[in-house]
């Protein structure tokens, strides 16, 4: 025993620890919700079920429930993404370039948080007639 020597192990502050991660569909979805809302154009998320239950939720003083995902759901596999959006377009403004411009910011903003986006789709379920885009 007395020859053995005592070996140190060299830990560096770079090491980390092995494991997988998971983006659930769900951060995914307010991810895309938020950068969807920043769109000019864009006038409401969801169809028009979502829409009057929102509505409902309003007048009874819940206003903030559903509405972080409402209009959009989000699978991912693997590191990418699949995005549904339903959208209500406000009057005047030209539907592919809103749809263009919400994919656009859509991919960056899922983008930046290190995962891919393989499809947006995008389906208009209304025009806002009139009504001012509701505030963000």
């Amino acid at each position: 025993m007395a020859d053995e020597a005592t070996q140190e192990l060299s830990i560096t502050p770079d090491a980390v620890a092995g494991g997988t991660t998971h983006v659930s569909d769900e951060v995914v979805e307010k991810i895309a919700v938020a950068a969807t809302r920043g769109v000019p154009g864009v006038a409401e998320l969801g169809g028009d079920v979502a829409r009057f239950f929102n509505a409902v939720l309003d007048r009874v003083g819940l206003d903030q429930v559903g509405d972080a995902r409402r209009g959009c759901s989000a699978h991912v596999t693997n590191g990418a993404a699949v995005i549904n959006l339903v959208l209500v377009i406000a009057a005047g403004h030209p539907v592919p370039q809103v749809t263009d411009e919400v994919r656009a910011a859509v991919a960056s903003a899922v983008e930046a948080y290190g995962l891919r986006v393989d499809e947006i789709n995008i389906k208009v379920d209304d025009v806002a007639m009139g009504s001012p885009p509701p505030a963000a």
